[in-house]
């Protein structure tokens, strides 16, 4: 049995479609052809009950049954029996049959009638020479006394008609099976011809990696529908790689410059070590200072990368109490660094959260550094802290409110800012980790002065809570 399920696991679709509609129709067709048989079984041995109810044995013949047993009787000189076997029954289960007529065994029925116990009897029995007959003994009236007389019929008139019903209803069934496994074979083409279609393309795109194949859609059954998904997940694998390799290009760009300075910076120093020309200690000073900053600024990139490549369920680290008015000044404080020509005003009220200290730095360094990149020339940036509502408002062009849906995407960049350093990592990596927090954050146009407004609420409380390590 698991040698055929293997087997019929191993064949094709196609074919186990085929064998599954030939084995369908084979099975009605045999019921049918079942069902037909057995009704006209019943049909015919009614039929035939019917004329032996409806069927009186002729006197002269049942005379000549009489004779057979020493009765007086009429011999008629026909003693053909017509129609059907003619035999008296005596009362003792003595029988006597008409010439012509072979004797067939009395039962007890027959005995009953004989003796007045029942008014007729309609069964089956069997004739001395082994043929089945279908019998009905009833009482008849004789030259004035009452006989009881046995008219059979033999059953294999039945036989032979229901035999060549059956050899009929098999070739038909053979014919039924053979126009089914023809039709399943058909309907297994023309059904699968679209999962055909689906299969090239699919092999198609594992062959070429081109993720422009789209496949004709038609109808609204499940074909359709698979490939409406299909079209729908190689765009988005396309729009996913297409995101990526801009997000290698943004990325590139991004490290180039702060790697350019950085170069510049530790040749400006190499080259004093060897000529022994020493750089005057304010320059050296401004120096390290850049080269520090740049190291930073790569170190943050490198954490905004590793930061999005983890799973959306992976959890960095577990959540601990943390200062978030100490987090938003540290984060100033690089603010300041990076926009030196900005105003920077900052209202900050102590508030305290549960946060991975490191990702929340990063998230708060994250909005910061896009209100300082998107603020004009001696601008604004306004940062109030205020019952775990973190505001971050700059005077810059806006995100305009078709954009403003898209803004936590991974890799997602404005088309206004693309021409601006960064990857497009920062908000969808502030969004996680605000997640993480229990918190929220939006992003939206400011209502008066224009520039944007950016919102990050967070649980907590203004005092640290009794059992809080460290705060």
């Amino acid at each position: 049995m698991n040698g055929v399920v293997r087997r019929y696991r191993a064949m094709p679709l196609r074919s186990r479609l085929a064998l599954l509609v030939a084995t369908a129709v084979a099975v009605a067709v045999a019921a049918v052809s079942v069902a037909c048989w057995l009704l006209t079984r019943a049909q015919l041995g009614e039929e035939l009950d019917n004329t032996l109810r409806n069927t009186s044995a002729p006197p002269t013949l049942v005379q000549a049954a009489l004779a057979t047993c020493g009765v007086p009787g009429t011999v008629p000189d026909d003693q053909r029996s017509g129609f059907a076997y003619i035999q008296v029954v005596l009362i003792d289960g003595t029988r006597c049959a008409a010439p012509e007529s072979p004797p067939v065994r009395v039962t007890g029925q027959d005995v009953a009638v004989a003796r007045g116990h029942r008014l007729d009897a309609l069964h089956t029995s069997v004739t001395d020479g082994g043929v089945d007959v279908r019998v009905r003994t009833q009482r008849q009236e004789i030259a004035g006394r009452a006989v009881t007389v046995s008219l059979s019929r033999p059953l294999t008139e039945i036989d032979s008609s229901l035999n060549r019903l059956a050899l009929l209803l098999a070739g038909l069934a053979g014919a039924g099976v053979v126009a089914g496994g023809a039709a399943g074979l058909w309907v297994a083409r023309t059904g699968l011809r679209p999962v055909d279609r689906l299969t090239g393309t699919v092999e198609h795109v594992a062959r070429t990696e081109d993720l422009t194949v789209r496949i004709p859609v038609e109808g609204e059954d499940e074909i359709a529908r698979l490939s409406r998904s299909f079209n729908a997940m190689t765009a988005a694998l396309a729009s996913s790689r297409d995101r990526q390799s801009q997000l290698i290009a943004d990325a590139g760009h991004e490290l180039r410059t702060p790697l350019t300075s950085l170069r510049t910076n530790i040749e400006l120093l190499a080259r004093s070590e060897e000529t022994g020309r020493a750089i005057p200690a304010a320059d050296r000073k401004a120096l390290m200072a850049s080269v520090k900053a740049q190291m930073t600024e790569l170190a943050a990139l490198i954490g905004d990368l590793q930061e999005l490549s983890r799973p959306d369920a992976v959890r960095a680290g577990p959540l601990e109490v943390v200062a978030f008015h100490d987090i938003v000044r540290i984060a100033l404080e690089r603010a300041r660094l990076r926009g030196p020509e900005l105003e920077i005003r900052a209202g900050l009220a102590p508030w305290y959260v549960r946060a991975e200290p490191a990702a929340l730095e990063r998230a708060v360094v994250n909005v910061l550094d896009n209100a300082v990149k998107f603020s004009p020339p001696r601008g604004t940036v306004e940062i109030t802290l205020d019952r775990g509502v973190l505001t971050v408002r700059d005077q810059g062009p806006g995100i305009p409110a078709d954009e403003l849906p898209h803004v936590f995407e991974r890799f997602w960049r404005s088309p206004s800012a693309r021409s601006l350093p960064g990857s497009g990592l920062g908000l969808s990596i502030v969004a996680r980790t605000v997640q993480h927090a229990g918190g929220t954050v939006t992003l939206g146009a400011a209502t008066d002065g224009g520039g944007t407004v950016a919102t990050i609420r967070l649980p907590g409380a203004p005092t640290p809570p009794p059992d809080a390590p460290g705060v």
